[in-house]
């Protein structure tokens, strides 16, 4: 497994008690696979990727990257772990608003130490993976909701990561734009076997995951055989 959840909980301090996030949460997800977590608002979607994503330390239970268990990592070495292994598509894109669609991507590379020259070619082929190496020049401002989360996908691939977590990536588009997105990141699952995991309220789009699950009140709930 590329992504494995061990019974985690998180909770949070609300007045004089706590508030339980994510009740012994466990979810396995294999390269390749893309799991569509669903759940009404507040229910624990996004503390789950979250924790995924090693942004926030779970109370109890253990999160396993490619091997790895991050229990008790320094701060650093899980900044170097999520840069390694772990590729990030917010609900929005933030692109930053100077930069052209290929410098987006460069950037994050560069801050790994890469050359120019590499990083150029690894950022323009994964523009056209997402069908927008004709856009590689223009900046977020010339370009339409659904091209700038295609760029945000783009920008998350760039370190071949293993794991990729997204959240909520259609909630700013129409259904027409949001399904592309959507059959987009199903594609990139597949062809580059990524562990994916779509945080989504959106049910509309589901038949392009693998395998869905349910969050209710912090508890998550899988299909008999998706396990």
């Amino acid at each position: 497994m590329s992504l494995h959840l061990t019974d985690v909980t998180l909770t949070y301090p609300d007045g004089e008690t706590r508030l339980t996030a994510l009740d012994q949460v466990s979810l396995d997800v294999p390269r390749g696979c893309l799991t569509a977590v669903v759940g009404p608002s507040g229910s624990g979607k996004s503390s789950l990727l979250a924790v995924a994503a090693t942004l926030i330390t779970p109370d109890t239970g253990t999160v396993t990257i490619d091997g790895t268990d991050t229990t008790g990592m320094s701060r650093g070495r899980l900044t170097d772990l999520r840069r390694r292994t772990i590729g990030i598509v917010f609900q929005q894109p933030n692109l930053l608003a100077s930069l052209t669609s290929v410098e987006q991507l460069q950037v994050m590379a560069r801050i790994d130490g890469r050359k120019p020259r590499t990083v150029r070619s690894r950022a323009m082929e994964l523009l056209d993976a997402v069908g927008l190496a004709d856009q590689a020049r223009r900046r977020p401002h010339q370009l339409s909701g659904g091209q700038r989360q295609r760029v945000g996908i783009a920008r998350a691939l760039m370190n071949d990561p293993t794991v990729l977590l997204v959240d909520e990536p259609t909630s700013a588009l129409d259904q027409e734009r949001g399904a592309v997105v959507i059959d987009l990141i199903a594609r990139i699952t597949h062809q580059r076997a990524t562990a994916t995991v779509l945080v989504t309220h959106d049910r509309t789009h589901l038949t392009a995951a693998d395998r869905i699950a349910e969050v209710h009140d912090g508890r998550l709930r899988l299909p008999a055989s998706a396990h």
